[in-house]
């Protein structure tokens, strides 16, 4: 296999104008275009184990506003996803993967909004194919990406700013790609490989002991397990759509 890979992030949103696309790259808006999603705590990671239970659909928002809209319009729809970390009110979940199970989601749809992770969803919007990619199911999503002709990875950030548990993925996928055949797209991706993670006691470090997952366990025991089941490699084996 043969193809290109990139890796951008979702820049800060106060930089973004109302209504306007996330991201204005003319690749985005291709159809034989693969897009990755990476927010690996904790939006990409929940959304695995919601697929994983058996959520019939996934819709990304940007606002709060209009996920519960949604909801309010359609009756097998649960709001979910957070502000800060926590649970927004009105929202049926917060963006804890242990609250996603079988007997919640199950055949619903999901309009989700969190502060960095529908971003990067959304930005991938004019993608033929779109996965949103967690340490917990890294390989399926690296498999499920290889066939296409160009590949382009989205880190989620944190409001601009880049998060190390985000760019671990985005190399662990990049080195792989680049070792099945890919070319990466320009200098930062080819060197983002580089700092790949080489096994799954790096992963779990690289996660732990980010700036973000130390600043999430530190929100008290559930957190704490959140960043310890997110820093785990190939727990599922299902990608989530949207």
């Amino acid at each position: 296999m043969s193809g290109i890979v990139r890796v951008s992030r979702v820049p800060d949103p106060a930089r973004v104008s109302e209504g306007a696309s996330i991201l204005q790259t003319p690749g985005l808006l291709e159809p034989h275009v693969c897009g990755i999603a990476i927010d690996v705590l904790r939006a990409t990671s929940t959304l695995a184990v919601a697929a994983a239970a058996g959520a019939a659909r996934i819709l990304p928002f940007v606002r709060t506003a209009e996920a519960i809209s949604w909801r309010d319009a359609h009756e097998d729809a649960l709001a979910c996803g957070e502000r800060a970390g926590a649970m927004v009110p009105g929202f049926n979940l917060g963006n804890s993967p242990a609250e996603y199970s079988a007997g919640r989601v199950a055949g619903r749809t999901l309009a989700f909004s969190s502060t960095n992770g529908s971003r990067a969803m959304l930005a991938l919007q004019g993608c033929g194919t779109r996965l949103a990619a967690a340490f917990i199911n890294a390989s399926t999503a690296l498999r499920e990406a290889e066939s296409a002709s160009e590949i382009h990875i989205v880190c989620a950030g944190d409001m601009g700013k880049t998060c190390g548990e985000d760019d671990a993925l985005a190399a662990w996928l990049v080195l792989r790609l680049l070792a099945r055949g890919f070319t990466a797209a320009d200098a930062a991706t080819e060197e983002l490989a580089i700092t790949a993670p080489g096994d799954p006691d790096a992963i779990r470090e690289r996660v732990s002991q980010s700036h973000h997952g130390l600043r999430l366990a530190g929100l008290g025991p559930d957190y704490e397990r959140d960043v310890e089941f997110c820093a785990s490699l190939d727990r599922i084996d299902v990608c989530a759509g949207w």
